[in-house]
């Protein structure tokens, strides 16, 4: 089963410390993500509303982790019909998550899609046969 590795690595004293009323904490929450197996497969289910197939980046690092990141920026303007001022807001998430694939996934074979503001991702496993092909054998000498 796929692991989830925490983000947090400040000391709760130091998220204490930059939540007060000088230094407001930004209010950004990390996605919710329901990882589910099956006989054949894991699916790993991300919530994303509003998020397009382009806001994403789905890929397997250098230690087969499966890496998800996310970034959005958003800038909307709004003009008064007089023309005396003009209002920006600016809108940026970000986000990265890496989890731990097990043994028994297909890495060649993962699937991802976004759709109606969740992005699914199919991690087939290796069946019976493939895991046999593919099991490495060490020659004794």
């Amino acid at each position: 089963m796929p692991v989830r590795r925490t983000q947090n690595w400040l000391p709760s004293i130091f998220n204490d410390f930059f939540d007060n009323e000088w230094m407001e904490k930004a209010n950004a929450t990390a996605p919710a993500i329901n990882v589910m197996e099956t006989e054949k497969e894991y699916k790993v289910e991300l919530a994303a509303p509003g998020m397009t197939k382009d806001d994403f980046n789905v890929h397997i690092d250098e230690d087969n982790n499966l890496v998800i990141s996310m970034e959005k920026k958003t800038e909307n303007k709004e003009e008064k019909k007089d023309g005396r001022y003009l209002r920006r807001e600016f809108s940026y998430s970000k986000f990265q998550q890496t989890m731990i694939l097990p043994d028994n996934v297909d890495k060649e074979k993962i699937a991802a899609q976004v759709e109606n503001g969740v992005l699914n991702i199919n991690l087939p496993k290796f069946s019976a046969e493939e895991k046999q092909k593919n099991k490495k054998s060490i020659e004794v000498k």
